[in-house]
């Protein structure tokens, strides 16, 4: 591997660190408004988010109930990082 932190040899796994549990909460909240705030304007939540976590732009997000300066208010790396968490939690350690 190479000083930077490029992976030049593609056998090598690169590590991953989560951040703490309460960053995680945070994230964990804003999804949660911010989806409340799409479904009462009429908007298909997931489409929305999907369409802000891939693209960036806050116009996805409605300024209802101040949704898009609260998602905003978090990286989407962060955001992102919590919706794989919850998924595979749910999926693969609660049918343990």
């Amino acid at each position: 591997m190479e000083e930077n932190g490029n992976n030049s040899d593609l056998n090598n796994t690169m590590k991953f660190s989560v951040k703490p549990e309460d960053e995680v909460n945070e994230a964990h909240r804003v999804l949660a408004d911010v989806y409340e705030a799409l479904k009462e304007k009429g908007y298909n939540p997931i489409n929305q988010l999907v369409g802000y976590l891939l693209s960036g732009d806050p116009a996805y997000i409605t300024s209802y109930k101040d949704a898009r300066i609260v998602i905003r208010s978090i990286e989407r790396d962060e955001l992102l990082e919590e919706l794989v968490r919850v998924y595979l939690y749910r999926e693969l350690e609660g049918n343990r």
